[in-house]
């Protein structure tokens, strides 16, 4: 008990550190990260589809299993992922989190380690 309490604490001073700081990407990735459970490696493959943010996602996860793995978007996480929609505008099928070099689709699982360590 004392440790979810102590969990939701750190994630919740997460969250508002981020929100304050007004790190868009890092907030979605973040929110992402907790409503999904995917790997660093599913997580930064995610597309744009309908132009909308979606109330549930089904991935195939591409390391673990290849299986299917659906989960529900909380309300916090798709209106983070609206305001780092609003500075990025992808198109449909599009990575949500794109690369900023042009080689590269979106960002690289070592640039997504970077961005949770800090």
């Amino acid at each position: 008990m004392v440790r979810n309490v102590l969990y939701d604490r750190r994630v919740w001073a997460i969250r508002v550190r981020l929100q304050v700081e007004q790190r868009s990407r890092r907030l979605a990735l973040f929110n992402l990260a907790i409503d999904s459970k995917l790997r660093g490696c599913d997580l930064v493959r995610l597309h744009m589809r309908r132009g909308r943010v979606q109330d549930r996602a089904t991935v195939i996860q591409q390391k673990k299993t290849g299986g299917p793995v659906q989960f529900e978007i909380t309300e916090q996480t798709r209106a983070a992922i609206r305001d780092w929609l609003v500075s990025t505008a992808p198109e449909n099928g599009q990575y949500l989190f794109p690369s900023r070099f042009h080689d590269q689709p979106h960002i690289s699982t070592r640039q997504y380690a970077r961005i949770v360590h800090r």
